[in-house]
């Protein structure tokens, strides 16, 4: 009985695309993706946990101190960075939102295109839900 009720704390709360909980997703996401583009460093630093990792194609694994130190460089700029097909799965003082990331940059002159799929784990610390791990791949096809 008492595994029962273990893996039922574990279940993913399902969220109404209605509810608080959706639209406070979507705000965060809205920021995360507003930062990017206008280059806030700042708001970045606010959503991202301090235990922070980032694993994006092409590059090394960075901490949150590295994505942080990148993002205040200015030596990329976003001209787009949109996120669609969102899934979102609540597990008590965790989520896992995934989905599409398209973005278009800037760096050293040249422009890139991103089409990638992505994930990221939010934690509920001190009623404050902050990305403690983002991941992406490429989407690959259609």
């Amino acid at each position: 009985m008492k595994s029962v009720l273990v893996l039922l704390l574990f279940l993913p709360l399902a969220i109404d695309p209605q509810s608080p909980d959706w639209k406070n997703f979507l705000a965060l996401e809205s920021a995360w993706n507003e930062a990017h583009v206008s280059g806030d460093a700042i708001v970045l630093d606010q959503l991202w946990s301090e235990d922070l990792e980032v694993t994006v194609p092409r590059m090394p694994v960075m901490s949150k101190t590295e994505a942080l130190g990148f993002a205040r460089s200015g030596k990329m700029k976003f001209q787009k960075y949109q996120t669609s097909d969102l899934n979102v799965r609540v597990y008590g003082d965790a989520a896992v939102v995934s989905g599409r990331l398209q973005r278009e940059r800037s760096l050293n002159g040249k422009t890139f295109e991103d089409d990638w799929r992505f994930t990221k784990v939010y934690i509920r610390r001190n009623e404050r839900w902050q990305v403690v791990a983002f991941h992406c791949s490429d989407a690959g096809q259609p």
